[in-house]
């Protein structure tokens, strides 16, 4: 893991061991997570690519930050700071770090403008089922249950990806995990999306309860140069459960911009 200095903590990194040529795409994980999601993308990169660990996930030091706004600006310091460290150009967020890379392109194009972004298990708003806000907060082992059930985070789980999945956000810990949903129930950039002006992939599983296929045709429409993909197969996840379909899709898209 390589490190960099950003606003007084320590936020970790990794990059891919490739000799690629090309735009360097920066991977933002989601709510709970870690690099650790992104291994298939780095392993298969036909181009530099590099995965963050954000604030109090991984390797990365936390933040003392109340969930919302505050968190997701935090989080976009971050990425910010890895992809000046990584030379990034292109950004891919999965789900929370989808609303993450909406944040920099809304809010911080002062600081970073990428020539693309991917956006995938994301919406342009990203309310959250109350009974699991509510798991969240008083039973951990619950929530972890519910989102780990058929066509949430996986479409039809194995027993590896799913027990590796939950035990991520076990590690991750309560507290932080919660953080990072209400930072998603908080979200809400529906009005704002005729300004983003880079290219935008919105990529889906198709099978994805947590943030349906409507999701991304929403963003597909509002954004004024984004397009749409599906990944079959798949359910909130797709880089995890079809990394190589997820992978050609994206790198279509970036050879298409």
């Amino acid at each position: 893991m390589e490190v960099v200095s950003n606003h007084g903590r320590e936020t970790a990194y990794v990059e891919a061991d490739s000799e690629a040529d090309g735009e360097t795409v920066l991977y933002v994980h989601g709510s709970g997570g870690s690099h650790e999601i992104w291994r298939p993308q780095l392993r298969l990169a036909d181009r530099p690519a590099a995965a963050l660990d954000l604030s109090g996930h991984g390797d990365s030091e936390d933040i003392d930050a109340s969930p919302g706004y505050t968190t997701r600006s935090a989080y976009a310091d971050d990425v910010i700071a890895v992809a000046d460290a990584t030379d990034a150009s292109v950004l891919v967020g999965s789900s929370l770090g989808g609303a993450v890379v909406l944040h920099v392109l809304l809010e911080r194009a002062d600081e970073f403008t990428p020539e693309a972004a991917v956006l995938t298990g994301t919406g342009a708003r990203m309310g959250v089922l109350e009974d699991l806000l509510e798991w969240l907060a008083s039973d951990f082992e619950r929530a972890l249950e519910f989102l780990h059930e058929p066509d949430r985070l996986f479409h039809d789980p194995g027993s590896e990806a799913r027990e590796r999945s939950i035990e991520a956000m076990r590690e991750c810990g309560q507290a932080v995990t919660r953080r990072d949903f209400l930072t998603c129930h908080d979200f809400d950039v529906r009005d704002q999306l005729g300004a983003i002006d880079v290219p935008v992939l919105a990529v889906y599983g198709e099978y994805d309860q947590l943030t349906p296929p409507w999701f991304h045709e929403y963003l597909a429409e509002e954004i004024p140069d984004a397009s749409l993909a599906e990944v079959e197969d798949a359910a909130h996840l797709p880089m995890v459960e079809q990394p190589r379909a997820f992978d050609e899709t994206v790198s279509e898209f970036l050879e298409s911009v």
